[in-house]
């Protein structure tokens, strides 16, 4: 559920990305309750009436009792980005935005273990969060960071993450990568793509006593940092991806039966519909649920996952399920176009 939350401070992190905190009041801070790594869509209508939803993951560790008084995100500047020129040009301490409780299952639960992950750009994150978390809480935890960026200037949380290094220093390996500037010492510049990877990740540690690794970033990246991992012996099992850019998707023609009916439960109450042609069955829900949960339409973000009870239906792209659920059953519905003449999905599953 959206609720109104207030922005405490918009805070600048480099010349293209900004840190917005929002105050979370008493009454709301159970709904809000997250785990490390989860996400938050965040959404505003312009003059016109056109809405904008845009997910950011939340950068903070989870407080001890678990009930925020405040959330920060992080929003890096896109070209022609609605929402980030907004964040980046207008937003002010004061105005509030329309937040969705937290969601999305880029975990990492408070756990003894060694765990990693491998981050470009924004994918720093959700990671803060998992780093901070975990080794705040369990003493026999430690972490390795890789993550890449363009140059120093443009690095978000660059000083908040040397200052858990040198919290941590024991428990906290911190590798950066700068793929447009020559560091100082450690790593020589370039991208990290799958062959730089391969080559560099039996150096830095014991990939055996990994017990999950966590991408996190553009697809590019993250797909590398994936087929690095499982061609040095890492179980797919102990690997967990988020991905924050993909291309847009071709248009292709979808072949929908004829007014196939799309029946959906969401919030305890169901509904049948009959599906437009070669409309995804998120859309057919909308146009006669608008509270649908959704937010990116772009088979990245996973907040319009759906059990589907029956029928069949072809999801054109997959960038946030992992293939556990897709075993269970999920699908994604902004990417699920019917293809019996009758399907069931469940919001609420």
């Amino acid at each position: 559920m959206f609720h109104a939350l207030r922005v405490a401070e918009v805070e600048r992190l480099t010349d293209d990305s900004v840190a917005v905190t929002f105050e979370v009041p008493p009454h709301l801070r159970e709904e809000y309750r997250f785990s490390a790594g989860q996400h938050l869509a965040i959404r505003r209508f312009t003059d016109s009436g056109q809405e904008i939803r845009r997910t950011y993951s939340i950068c903070d560790p989870v407080p001890h009792d678990g009930a925020p008084s405040t959330l920060r995100v992080a929003v890096r500047l896109v070209e022609a980005g609605e929402f980030s020129t907004y964040a980046h040009k207008e937003l002010q301490a004061g105005e509030e935005l329309e937040v969705l409780t937290p969601a999305g299952r880029f975990i990492l639960e408070p756990r003894p273990g060694h765990f990693a992950a491998i981050v470009g750009g924004s994918g720093i994150t959700p990671v803060l969060s998992q780093v901070r978390t975990l080794l705040e809480r369990e003493a026999e935890a430690r972490f390795c960071l890789i993550r890449s960026d363009r140059t120093a200037a443009s690095t978000m949380f660059l000083e908040e993450v040397a200052d858990l290094k040198d919290r941590w220093p024991d428990r906290l390996q911190l590798v950066t990568v700068l793929s447009r500037e020559e560091q100082q010492a450690g790593m020589p510049s370039g991208r990290l793509d799958q062959e730089r990877l391969t080559g560099i990740l039996p150096g830095l540690l014991r990939l055996e006593t990994v017990d999950g690794w966590f991408l996190c970033g553009p697809y590019g990246l993250v797909q590398g940092a994936e087929r690095a991992l499982r061609a040095l012996g890492v179980p797919r099992g102990r690997i967990h991806e988020e991905i924050f850019h993909v291309d847009p998707a071709p248009v292709t023609a979808v072949r929908a039966p004829a007014g196939a009916m799309v029946r959906a439960t969401l919030d305890g109450r169901g509904g049948s519909w009959a599906s437009a042609g070669g409309e995804s069955v998120l859309e057919t829900v909308l146009r006669n649920r608008p509270d649908a949960p959704y937010a990116c339409k772009g088979g990245v973000c996973g907040t319009c996952r759906a059990r589907l009870v029956s029928g069949e239906v072809r999801m054109d792209r997959n960038f946030a399920l992992e293939a556990e659920e897709l075993d269970a059953g999920y699908v994604l519905a902004c990417q699920s176009h019917p293809v019996t003449e009758a399907v069931e999905v469940d919001f609420d599953a």
